[in-house]
């Protein structure tokens, strides 16, 4: 069964960044994707879960895998005409460690931040 998207009067959408980046970190793996906040949709993800990417990953969790997943996402969006995304931290992350490698290989990438 699918689950539509919830609709969202235009009051609401106008004041919503239209891309927004949310980050995943468990002792496992490392993951990240862009929502667009309008529709509630998925508009680009990348994890170290994917199985093409781990023969490149040395290890699935640490800082250098999340900057790679910030990488791939990077060039991900930019093939979808994606030129920015306004980052959404939860309240136990700090602009430190992985959450700062995502971050900084995503701008490196040539994604622009709202």
């Amino acid at each position: 069964m699918v689950i539509p998207p919830p609709v969202r009067p235009p009051r609401i959408t106008q004041y919503l960044k239209p891309y927004v980046l949310k980050m995943h970190f468990t002792n496992k793996y490392v993951t990240a994707q862009v929502i667009h906040s309008p529709t509630a949709t998925v508009a680009s993800a990348a994890s170290s879960q994917e199985k093409a990417l781990r023969p490149s990953l040395e290890t699935t969790r640490d800082v250098a895998a999340a900057a790679k997943i910030g990488k791939i996402l990077g060039e991900r969006l930019l093939l979808k005409n994606i030129p920015a995304v306004a980052v959404h931290l939860k309240r136990e992350q700090r602009y430190h460690g992985k959450v700062k490698a995502v971050i900084d290989s995503l701008t490196e990438a040539g994604v622009k931040l709202l």
